[in-house]
């Protein structure tokens, strides 16, 4: 039987008194006990270059988000109706002469009295009669808005609503689209004939503020 330890035997078996080899050299040595191996991740840690665990991939949006650049789940893809508010037919919408007496009993009487006084030189009930005129103007802008309904809708039987739910766009709206008419009577009060020809009957100020007058 031959000795392990002599020349010429098969394999040596290594001594257990014997401290192991330094290494080769050149490489690292290996990591103390209970450690992850050099130029790796720690134990629980996502390897180099990717998210933490439970995040989405970098540059992808989070777990149950919509894709960047398209609307949340559940939503219209923006600049469309939202869902359950379907397209009104063509029919829905109010027309010019509607429009136009609405418009003539929202925001003329006072300011048409006021011209009246003027002209016959009553300056004190001139001034009274615009402001009550303002007044008056603001007052159905804001009920427009708020409830879909001035004074003057009521009465020819019109609503403003807004495009995208159909509900009321506001009071603060209300008054801003009042402003926003300014637009239409710029280039030779185009934006007033608008709804003449216009698929939606709108207006400029219409547009802008995606709303819609229809008919009650």
């Amino acid at each position: 039987m031959s000795n392990p330890t002599q020349p010429g035997s098969d394999q040596q078996q290594p001594d257990p008194w014997q401290a192991p080899p330094a290494g080769i050299p050149g490489q690292q040595p290996p990591p103390p006990q209970g450690q992850a191996p050099y130029a790796q991740p720690s134990y629980g840690q996502p390897p180099y270059g990717q998210p933490p665990y439970g995040q989405p991939p970098y540059g992808q949006p989070p777990y149950g988000q919509p894709p960047y650049g398209q609307a949340p789940y559940g939503q219209a893809p923006y600049g469309q109706p939202a869902y359950g508010a379907p397209a009104l037919p063509a029919g829905s919408y109010a027309n010019w002469g509607q429009r136009v007496a609405s418009c003539l009993i929202d925001y003329v009487p006072g300011f048409l009295l006021g011209v009246i006084f003027a002209a016959a030189h009553v300056a004190a009930l001139a001034i009274i009669f615009y402001i009550a005129g303002i007044a008056w103007a603001l007052y159905n802008a804001y009920q427009g808005g708020a409830t879909g309904q001035s004074v003057g809708k009521k009465m020819v039987g019109t609503r403003l609503i807004g495009e995208a739910d159909g509900q009321p766009i506001g009071g603060g709206l209300g008054i801003g689209r009042y402003f926003l008419h300014i637009l239409d009577g710029l280039p030779c009060y185009l934006g007033y004939l608008w709804p003449i020809w216009d698929a939606k009957r709108q207006t400029f100020a219409d547009k802008i503020l995606h709303c819609v007058v229809v008919k009650q």
